[in-house]
């Protein structure tokens, strides 16, 4: 309780460029996003995956020597090996685990890669993790609130949730956020308030995410 009240007002910082990263590390940011654009190549990989209209789950234990070790991603996506571009999409998941990795120290990792016609968790929530890599590579991004919009203690009820869609900020296909979830030390009760966004009617999205596991 000390911790929350001494600790400054919870901040999301946004950013064109890659350093903004390094912001999830202070202790009143919750939410650093990397508002990038993702090269053709990966985008039209990803929306001609989607195009296939097969269903995708898929998840794995990255397990690092270190966190300069390059991920083993064998099994990724291996069925779409005839779609241009797969090779750019695959060394883009790579970056990005090296880069999630090396920011936290991270020698263990927990990928997900899915495709979704729905809202996974359409309430408004928080993690109960450390920290939370996700991206939307293709269609609609992830929904989160600045700090003070939602009552915490009234997580998950719709009624309390914002009814002026303005209030409701939103990534876009690309977008990268580092959330921090209510198991990041010294974050307790401070978690990101976010949720997974109704895809518009017959569109999906390709969504990845990375938890930092150890």
């Amino acid at each position: 309780m000390l911790a929350q009240v001494l600790r400054q007002p919870l901040q999301q910082i946004a950013s064109e460029q890659i350093d903004v990263f390094g912001e999830v590390l202070r202790d009143h940011v919750n939410l650093a996003l990397w508002q990038r654009q993702l090269p053709a190549q990966i985008s039209d990989f990803a929306n001609a995956l989607l195009a296939q209209g097969e269903p995708l789950g898929q998840s794995m234990v990255l397990e690092l020597a270190s966190p300069e070790s390059e991920p083993s991603l064998s099994g990724l996506v291996d069925g779409y090996s005839d779609l241009p571009g797969q090779a750019a999409f695959l060394q883009d998941v790579s970056w990005l685990v090296s880069a999630f990795a090396c920011l936290f120290d991270a020698k263990r990792i927990g990928l997900r890669l899915r495709i979704l016609d729905k809202a996974m968790c359409p309430r408004f929530h928080v993690d109960h993790v450390p920290v939370r890599l996700i991206t939307s590579y293709a269609g609609v991004g992830s929904e989160w609130l600045a700090e003070g919009l939602m009552a915490r203690r009234r997580l998950g009820e719709p009624a309390a949730e914002p009814s002026d869609p303005s209030l409701i900020q939103r990534a876009e296909a690309g977008h990268v956020l580092l959330a921090k979830g209510e198991k990041w030390i010294g974050n307790e009760g401070g978690g990101l308030i976010h949720r997974s966004p109704q895809p518009p009617a017959g569109e999906r999205r390709l969504l990845m995410t990375l938890d930092w596991l150890a």
